[in-house]
């Protein structure tokens, strides 16, 4: 008896429905597989160009592509790139405000200095100046801040709040104190700058990077300030462990000194790190003004970072 075989079932297990159905998930998968690998480039691609610690600053003769920078090696001749003008420093400007209150109250080693204390007022500024998205330290009513505590504050977190109580605490009003601020500057031979508050949140306060470099030779020779502006963390009475926004401190021979960024002022840096010259350690300060990155701050260190690597190539800080 012949023995009929049955019509293939396309839906059946075996059935040419099944081999379609699988080839279209093997195109489905490859199809995923390629739209993974893109979004994975595009993500790299993407993070690669916010990355500021990866982008070029500095232009062939070594100096800045934008704003501007100046440097001294060791005992060197002062050098300072070419055409600069005065512009806004943001935050470096605390630099000068660290110098005026050290040099009207004098920190022993290990002393904490007289204390401040924090009025309603100050509260109530503070609160203003978070509103506009300053750069702030929490503070309380009745808190004492010594002066070290609020040197950490000021140089450190970068608080614009402890800027302003400092300079009433030291001059009795931040326009008294403002002035001090300018009649140091003349007294250094810093000609290009022009000091209006003691932060430097005001986009008026201006100067050059050479004039920096004047002051950033003062700030190095000052052991209380040096001390303070290598200090990676902090804790203070209210605000709890504060941190220092230059996150070089530590790498590639980096001992300091400030930051400072907004958008006036593009990234700046005021720095000093330690380099082998010729077998010898040798100190490198300079400053950096006006750099562009997605991350301004870190636009200012790692441009700094280029320019040290530039004029003081250290192999044993790569």
């Amino acid at each position: 008896m012949t023995q009929t075989l049955p019509f293939a079932d396309p839906s059946s297990e075996y059935g040419p429905r099944t081999t379609v159905a699988a080839g279209r998930r093997r195109r489905l998968m490859v199809l995923v597989a390629v739209v993974i690998v893109a979004l994975a480039a595009t993500v790299f691609a993407v993070r690669r160009l916010l990355d500021d610690t990866t982008r070029d600053y500095l232009s062939t003769n070594g100096w800045p592509t934008i704003g501007q920078g100046a440097y001294q090696v060791g005992g060197q001749t002062p050098r300072a790139s070419a055409g600069e003008r005065p512009v806004p420093i943001a935050s470096v400007a605390k630099v000068m405000t660290a110098v005026v209150v050290l040099e009207h109250r004098p920190l022993a080693a290990d002393a904490d200095g007289p204390r401040i204390v924090v009025t309603y007022a100050d509260v109530a500024d503070t609160e203003r100046r978070r509103k506009q998205d300053q750069s702030i330290v929490a503070v309380a009513p009745g808190e004492r801040l010594t002066e070290h505590d609020a040197l950490m504050a000021l140089m450190l977190p970068s608080a614009n709040n402890v800027a302003a109580m400092l300079a009433r605490s030291v001059s009795g009003s931040i326009a008294a104190f403002v002035t001090e601020m300018n009649r140091t500057a003349d007294h250094l031979g810093m000609d290009h700058t022009t000091y209006t508050d003691p932060s430097g949140y005001d986009e008026h306060t201006v100067s050059t990077a050479r004039d920096q470099l004047v002051l950033a030779r003062v700030a190095a020779k000052n052991d209380t300030l040096a001390e303070i502006m290598q200090t990676r963390k902090y804790r203070l009475p209210v605000a709890g462990v504060v941190h220092n926004t230059d996150t070089l401190l530590g790498s590639g021979g980096f001992v300091g000194m400030k930051t400072g960024s907004d958008d006036a002022a593009g990234g700046c840096f005021m720095f000093r790190a330690y380099r082998s010259v010729n077998g010898v350690n040798t100190p490198v300060i300079g400053v950096v003004l006006g750099q562009h990155g997605h991350r301004l701050v870190t636009a200012g260190l790692y441009a700094a970072k280029q320019l040290v690597d530039r004029v003081a190539p250290d192999p044993a800080h790569p």
